[in-house]
């Protein structure tokens, strides 16, 4: 599991790449990385990032409108910065973040495959450290 040195790391990274970007879409290989359904992850799209933050060991992605994306990378989950609409090829990749600068890739490393998962919330009473609304 990725420690908390290296999840501030990560939003460090981030900050200068995706603060106040609209995020164009997100694409999922597998339906089970989403632990949430409503809203429709859909609604992310378009919406600008106004806030990246450090939960435990998540990251949470805060846009427009009060809505999160919180990322839980588990054991071997990693994030890669890739040009923009990169393919998502290899059993390895999981989802993508797409900005106008570039994509942001969420992947698992290694051969055995680990419980990843990514929340998305809505709500002014919602807040990214909770697992339900």
């Amino acid at each position: 599991m990725p420690e908390l040195p290296d999840i501030a790391a990560y939003i460090s990274a981030l900050e200068p790449r995706v603060m106040g970007l609209p995020l164009e879409g997100v694409r999922l290989v597998s339906p089970f990385l989403l632990r949430t359904t409503t809203p429709a992850l859909s609604e992310a799209a378009g919406r600008n990032v106004r806030e990246l933050r450090r939960v435990g060991k998540r990251i949470a992605i805060g846009l427009d409108g009060d809505l999160w994306l919180v990322l839980h990378l588990m054991i071997a989950g990693r994030l890669h910065w890739k040009p923009a609409h990169a393919a998502l090829k290899g059993r390895q990749n999981l989802a993508a973040f797409d900005f106008p600068a570039g994509s942001l890739t969420l992947t698992e490393a290694g051969s055995k495959r680990g419980h990843r998962s990514m929340w998305w919330r809505a709500s002014p009473a919602c807040s990214p450290w909770t697992r339900e609304a």
